[in-house]
């Protein structure tokens, strides 16, 4: 058994990765599922279809490397948190469709609950009070689906976010578990005592008989009972951006990363004590590993490699995502065009639920180039405002930024990235680092590698990108990204 299998289930595709002792990858199978917009600011998807999704990926990349599940060490499973999935206990059938994190139908509620319990939840859980996490989800459910709730109070329901029901699905339904990681994203979960919170339950009125029991983020969990996958230990878990990061093996206090992919996700390990933000950042649960806990500061962009999908799907501007680069690049510059992809509210450090996408400056002489370059742009924007607030929680001045995920393969974005924020940014060797983190946590538990620190060596530079334009120049374009990114605040309520 000379592999890990990660299985990497995102908010617009299922992946599965084979991985060797080297951490190279050996083999890939990958599908996209179907996104369902019942309404403007809803999004959910099929719990099913991302199950058959996920597990025909797995079998294409068995296939793809010629293996068997024999061959496979552990599998490690990382997955797009907070989107909430209920489900009848002994059918297995969800009650109703996936509610993804971009999704807003619960903004009016959580605007309830910030005004009485904003501060007993940033102290217990380290998050805002906001529609994105999982609490808010459950309760709509609960009180929307018909007999909901009364099932979960019979104990007929189980909650889960996508690991826990990827979890359950391979093993037949036989456990019901999630990590530190992914519960901590919940605002269910105490991050200080690292247990579902009885508080939190109450304030939400969710049935605590509905949760999945709380394990660390690398230990066997259970083995594979479907037939495709028998008898592969699952041995790793961890919400995507918590992989990554550990993917990324930034595994000191102050390290930091950025994950470009349908949101854009910036974590600092803060190390083993949780660091409270005064700058509308988020603290996390970054894993735990045997009696270790590590802890993450964390800003979220809902809306980053996601805008060129609105181009594509939308917009129609560009046939293939790939494309948005070559039609940037067809422009000198983005011609004063400043585009805020605020689809879903803007997250850290605004956190203002009910900002709306605006693209301002366009002029005569705008074109579909230079909208596709604003798009890009603002991918960056957002990005540098994550690291403005959390240097100022951490007093760390950030010498460089590793980055991963889909979109750094757009060499055009990373350098307005190093631009805007006049700081390296290093895309490693392996850029699938967020699979690679959750089979570092399967590997480390089956002992398939030695322990975290002997991991370090395995990362390697791809390369840097180091800033072409002034700081004069950064700074006056971000001063006008600033300007815009008011005029979105709030429009939901105009």
């Amino acid at each position: 058994m000379s592999y890990i299998l990660a299985l990497d289930q995102g908010t617009t595709s299922c992946r599965a990765i084979v991985f060797n002792r080297e951490s190279e990858v050996v083999s890939v199978g990958q599908s996209e599922f179907t996104q369902i917009f019942p309404s403007s600011g809803l999004v959910e998807h099929n719990p099913n279809e991302i199950w058959e999704t996920q597990l025909s990926t797995a079998i294409e990349a068995l296939k793809n490397a010629k293996l068997s599940p024999s061959d496979i060490s552990a599998i490690g499973i990382t997955n797009q948190r907070e989107t909430t999935i209920l489900w009848n206990r002994k059918t297995g059938e969800p009650i109703y469709n996936a509610i993804v994190w971009q999704d807003r139908r619960t903004s009016a509620y959580c605007d309830e609950i910030r005004v009485k319990y904003a501060e007993i939840i940033r102290e217990k859980t380290g998050l805002q009070v906001d529609a994105y996490f999982s609490a808010s989800k459950i309760n709509w459910i609960l009180e929307n689906v018909e007999n909901a709730r009364k099932a979960a109070e019979n104990g007929e329901i189980c909650f889960g976010t996508i690991d826990s029901w990827l979890i359950w699905k391979l093993t037949n339904g036989k456990v019901h578990i999630t990590d530190v990681s992914n519960a901590s994203r919940t605002m269910l979960f105490n991050i200080n005592t690292l247990s579902w919170d009885d508080e939190l339950l109450a304030i939400f009125n969710i049935p605590k008989s509905i949760l999945p029991e709380v394990k660390s983020s690398s230990e066997i969990y259970a083995e594979v009972e479907i037939e495709e996958l028998k008898g592969i230990k699952i041995a790793g878990n961890a919400g995507d951006q918590q992989a990554a990061l550990f993917g990324q093996l930034c595994l000191q206090s102050g390290m930091s990363k950025s994950t470009y992919g349908t949101g854009c996700f910036l974590l600092q390990n803060t190390g083993t004590k949780p660091v409270k933000s005064t700058n509308n950042l988020l603290t996390t649960v970054a894993w735990k590993i045997g009696d270790e806990t590590q802890y993450a500061l964390e800003g979220s962009v809902f809306v980053g490699g996601a805008v060129v999908q609105w181009l594509r799907d939308e917009l129609g501007i560009i046939e293939k995502s790939a494309d948005v680069e070559k039609l940037a690049n067809s422009v000198a510059d983005n011609g004063g065009v400043y585009f805020v992809p605020a689809f879903s509210g803007l997250g850290s450090p605004h956190w203002n639920q009910d900002a709306r996408g605006m693209i301002i400056g366009l002029t005569r002489g705008s074109s579909k180039a230079h909208i596709a370059r604003a798009a890009l742009e603002s991918i960056a924007f957002q990005v540098a405002d994550l690291i403005d607030s959390m240097q100022a929680d951490s007093g760390i001045n950030l010498p460089e930024l590793r980055v991963d995920g889909g979109a750094t393969q757009n060499e055009t974005l990373l350098q307005f990235q190093a631009d805007i924020l006049q700081v390296p940014i290093v895309r490693g060797e392996i850029t699938e680092t967020t699979a690679l983190g959750a089979a570092y946590l399967a590997g480390l538990a089956v002992g398939f590698w030695k322990d975290k620190n002997s991991l370090a060596d395995s990362w390697k530079v791809g390369k840097i990108f180091t800033p072409k334009i002034s700081a004069a120049k950064a700074f006056e374009m971000r001063k006008i990204w600033n300007e815009a990114v008011k005029r979105s605040l709030n429009w939901a309520n105009q």
